[in-house]
This record gives C-alpha cells, sequence and structure tokens, in this order.
C-alpha cells in the first residue's frame, strides 16, 4: 500500500484490515509534530475512504511520548472526539503496548 507516504504500513489485526502511520516526534516542537501528524492523519483517512474503504488508519507513536507529550490538553482536545485511532510501542522491545480506538 502506498499513499506516497514513507512509514504507512497495511497489515491486519484480529481480521480487520489496519493501516498504521508511524510518527516519531523527533523536530524541535511536538506542537508542530502534532500538527503535520493530524494533517497527515486525515489526508490518509481521506485516501483510505475512498481506494480501501475496509481499511481502519491508526497512529503509531511510542509510550514515551504518548505518557508525555499526549497527555497534554492540546492533544487530548483532539483525540477526545476519537477520530484519532493510536497504537502505542515500545520501539526497542518491538511491541504494541496499547491499542486506543
Amino acid at each position: 500500500m502506498d499513499l506516497g507516504a514513507k512509514k504507512l504500513l497495511a497489515a491486519e489485526r484480529e481480521g480487520q484490515r489496519i493501516a498504521v502511520e508511524i510518527k516519531s516526534f523527533v523536530g524541535k516542537s511536538p506542537v508542530r509534530d502534532w500538527e503535520n501528524a493530524i494533517g497527515q492523519y486525515s489526508l490518509y483517512l481521506k485516501i483510505l475512504s475512498k481506494r480501501e474503504s475496509d481499511r481502519a488508519l491508526y497512529l503509531a507513536i511510542t509510550e514515551e511520548i504518548y505518557t508525555s507529550f499526549f497527555q497534554e490538553d492540546i492533544v487530548q482536545v483532539v483525540l477526545e472526539d476519537r477520530t484519532i485511532k493510536l497504537i502505542v510501542i515500545d520501539p526497542i522491545q518491538e511491541v504494541i503496548i496499547r491499542w486506543i480506538n
């Protein structure tokens, strides 16, 4: 699956088709990284709805970013409408910590 993104992965989870956008949040500003992530997520979600409407889109972030920056109001206000699905990962152990729908 290629939507022009280098880090968009197609997979399955318990029989559900998913796409995963991986974001590292390594820029100088986590707020700016968040703005970019929201924009990319919205774009990919729109494209998926036309090309592969049965595939759910998830944004993958590290546990470190989730426990620090993702608890801030600027993130929570966007997440409260539940339109962005998250996968929280441990990149060192290469495991998924949690799925947030």
